[in-house]
C-alpha cells in the first residue's frame, strides 16, 4: 500500500516493513503553473493574423458546404435507389 506522508515522500508499506521509494519534490505551485502557462501562451505561441484567421474561416465554411451537399447527393441517391429495389418485391 502506498501512502504519502506530511514530508512529501511515498512509502510503501509491505508486511508490516518500512520502505522509502521515492522524494517528491514540488517543482512549482500553483501560481508558478499559470505563469508560465500564460507566459507561453503571451510569448511562445505563434498566433495568426487577422487575415489569416478569415481566410482560414472561409476555406473550413466552403469545405463543410462542400461535404454537407455531398452527403445529401449519396443520401438522396441512396434513398431512391433503395426504393426502387423494395418497389420491385412488394
Amino acid at each position: 500500500m502506498l501512502l504519502i506522508n506530511t514530508e512529501f515522500q511515498i512509502e510503501n508499506r509491505h508486511n508490516g516493513c518500512l520502505f522509502e521509494i521515492y522524494n517528491l519534490q514540488l517543482e512549482m505551485n500553483i501560481k508558478g503553473y499559470f505563469a508560465d502557462v500564460y507566459n507561453e501562451l503571451v510569448n511562445k505561441v505563434s498566433w495568426p493574423s487577422w487575415s489569416e484567421l478569415q481566410s482560414s474561416a472561409t476555406i473550413v465554411m466552403i469545405a463543410s458546404v462542400i461535404i454537407a451537399l455531398g452527403i445529401f447527393v449519396m443520401d438522396f441517391v441512396f434513398r431512391h435507389v433503395m426504393t426502387f429495389v423494395y418497389s420491385m418485391f412488394y
